[in-house]
């Protein structure tokens, strides 16, 4: 009987480390992809035709409503290891694909089902407690500093693609202006 408990504590002593590393590196990816799709997400919440929508989900009680905010998330979370399984058996492409648009149809969709319906579902007390622990979860990983480090990164490779789209553009016009000046004065 010590044995076994002896046992248990020793598998708990090493699993703990690992599950949380790779909980850790799960929360990451989703939050990672959230901060970098959050352009689509916003241009989504303009788009007209999801008016409708978005009133048919307001008009649903709190209960249809976290029913539905589920559905995406069934639907859409094992692809996160259907993806990664394809990268370790090489077919990294597909594994790519796999995880890049799965990623950005479930991130998407969750976000604005979330936002929508937050009021409702924050009114169940039980998804109001699971939520508020979670957010607890991102801040502290947030404020790591790897993460931190990661959002330097971030920002330094936007600014970088803003910057040769800017010069992209602005060459891409100059050679237009000087071949349409080139044709008026031929």
């Amino acid at each position: 009987m010590a044995e076994s408990t002896t046992l248990r504590r020793v598998i708990k002593r090493i699993a703990t480390p690992i599950v949380v590393v790779v909980a850790v590196v799960y929360f990451l990816i989703d939050a990672l992809f959230v901060s970098l799709l959050r352009p689509i997400i916003e241009w989504t919440a303009a788009f007209r035709p999801f008016a409708r929508l978005r009133a048919w989900i307001e008009s649903l009680g709190p209960y249809p409503t976290l029913a539905l905010f589920l559905v995406p998330i069934i639907l859409f979370e094992p692809v996160k290891p259907v993806g990664f399984y394809l990268l370790g058996t090489g077919r990294f492409l597909a594994g790519t694909l796999v995880l890049v648009i799965g990623e950005i149809l479930k991130i998407v969709i969750v976000e604005r089902l979330f936002h929508i319906a937050q009021p409702k579902l924050m009114s169940i007390r039980l998804f109001a407690i699971v939520y508020t622990y979670i957010m607890g979860w991102i801040d502290w990983l947030k404020a790591l500093p790897p993460w931190q480090m990661v959002m330097r990164w971030v920002r330094a490779i936007k600014l970088r693609g803003r910057l040769i789209g800017r010069s992209t553009w602005r060459f891409a016009r100059g050679t237009w202006q000087r071949v349409a000046a080139l044709a008026r004065g031929a």
